[in-house]
């Protein structure tokens, strides 16, 4: 057991949350009881997420999207106060860490989806003024297009969406988690054959192929599905506590 304050210290150090200007406070959210025996992890703290983990018997949960978000309505109303309410009744602690789980070296989402789809990193740099964010990393041996695509869709479980230029092989390529698409123009100018990232917009399309790069739209909650669930294992592992992770299953 741990308590839940030495829990969220550990994930601040562990993370290095104090050098992130993030768009939410990273770390303890929500308190909750203490000791904590069981951590129950997911991508999101929505309602229903919150609703099987109390299911599971939850002390605490750890999540990559919590609360309290830059420029929302500070005001505990609306689906907000409900979520909010559930953990408070239930006496269960809230953990979130965002950019500093997209960014870590081991266990962050962008290092995750590395070993997923069997990239050799060699490269991360500062994007949208976030150090770490964007990744750059080489296969063993160059795919075509399609079979890339399909790889990444096999590894993630979904169908994802290519676009842009398809006709090349791929060898040298570029990510970043979740919400990053508007970062394929930084990716290109590094000479890659592919960025991947979670979301597509309308000019996501006009750019992969003006910029000559394939780009795949593999899912915001896929590609951040597997960074909470590193770090969750790590800390059940040091702690020795027990830890499951629910995965909401969300298209998008």
């Amino acid at each position: 057991m741990v308590n839940l304050t030495d829990l969220a210290s550990y994930g601040n150090r562990t993370l290095d949350t104090s050098r992130f200007d993030d768009y939410c406070p990273n770390g303890l959210q929500v308190a909750g009881r203490e000791p904590i025996n069981t951590l129950v992890t997911g991508v999101t703290a929505s309602d229903r997420f919150l609703e099987l983990a109390i299911e599971r018997r939850a002390d605490a949960v750890l999540v990559h999207h919590g609360y309290f978000w830059k420029g929302e309505n500070a005001a505990l109303v609306g689906m907000k106060y409900r979520r909010i309410q559930r953990l408070i009744q239930a006496n269960v602690g809230l953990l979130a860490y965002h950019l500093p789980l997209d960014c870590h070296a081991e266990f962050g989402n962008n290092a995750q989806l590395a070993a997923r789809f069997n990239l050799n990193v060699t490269a991360t740099h500062t994007a949208g003024h976030v150090p770490n964010l964007l990744w750059q990393g080489e296969l063993a041996t160059a795919e075509t297009a399609q079979t890339f695509s399909e790889r990444v869709s096999a590894a993630l479980g979904r169908t994802c969406l290519a676009v842009g230029r398809t006709d090349h092989p791929i060898r040298r390529v570029a990510w970043c988690s979740g919400g990053g698409q508007r970062f394929i123009n930084q990716a290109a100018v590094l000479g890659v054959d592919a960025y991947i990232s979670g979301e597509i917009s309308e000019q996501s399309l006009h750019e992969a192929e003006e910029q000559g790069v394939l780009y795949i739209a593999a899912g915001h909650h896929a590609t951040e599905r597997y960074g909470v669930q590193a770090f969750g294992a790590h800390l059940a592992q040091h702690f020795n506590i027990q830890h499951e992770h629910i995965d909401i299953d969300n298209p998008a």
